[in-house]
């Protein structure tokens, strides 16, 4: 016989109720499959509190010494409504600017606590692409790189979103701004000025300090 999770208390009581008129405890523990010492256990707080004393206990620990203190917690919380977009790695690194140092599984289950963790599968799926119709109306710009790999940081590519031609690739061997710049004002002279460019909020092309984000 096993302890379905649905009638746990139930079959607890029948337990304890059987074990008080005198059948045999090892019998009812070798049917209800579980061991002699909680089956004493069971019999032993039945008898002192009624049926009561036997329903299923929390495991949850009375005391979380390592869970994030609330102070943290709320500054937390405070990066991420004013960043809604912003995942667990970028708000550790304004964390560490403030100089509060958080893993970023500890900041992504802080969210996850607060429910301020996006779930994919919810959101609307796009209607459509936003390819342009000529060159030059969109460029694609990101440092691309492979995790793990062993340089830091990614070669920068810029890619025209219609032609898929790749504008530039090469490594700058940092994020700065000073080389993305040279980078792009070879770019513009080479193939000249693009209508639009979609960026997302990395370095160098978004200014966390700053009240809408630009740079330099």
């Amino acid at each position: 016989m096993s302890w379905k999770t649905k009638d746990v208390q139930q079959q607890r009581v029948e337990f304890v109720v059987r074990a008080s008129c005198g059948e045999s405890l090892s019998s009812l523990c070798r049917e209800f499959e579980i061991a002699r010492p909680t089956g004493y256990l069971w019999l032993r707080r039945f008898q002192q509190g009624g049926s009561r004393a036997i329903e299923e206990h929390s495991r949850q620990p009375h005391t979380s010494p390592r869970q994030t203190c609330a102070d943290l917690e709320q500054r937390t919380v405070q990066l991420r409504e004013k960043r809604p977009d912003w995942g667990a790695r970028k708000l550790a690194v304004l964390l560490e600017r403030e100089g509060v140092v958080l893993p970023v599984i500890t900041i992504h289950r802080v969210l996850a606590r607060h429910g301020l963790v996006l779930d994919p599968e919810r959101r609307r799926q796009a209607t459509g692409r936003f390819q342009r119709e000529h060159p030059n109306q969109l460029w694609q710009m990101d440092f691309k790189g492979q995790k793990g790999a062993a340089a830091a940081t990614g070669p920068l590519s810029i890619l025209d979103d219609l032609s898929r031609y790749l504008i530039a690739l090469e490594q700058t061997g940092s994020t700065r701004s000073e080389a993305v710049r040279d980078r792009l004002e070879d770019a513009f002279r080479t193939c000249g000025l693009p209508d639009a460019m979609p960026m997302d909020h990395g370095t160098p092309w978004f200014n966390a300090q700053g009240s809408s984000g630009w740079t330099r």
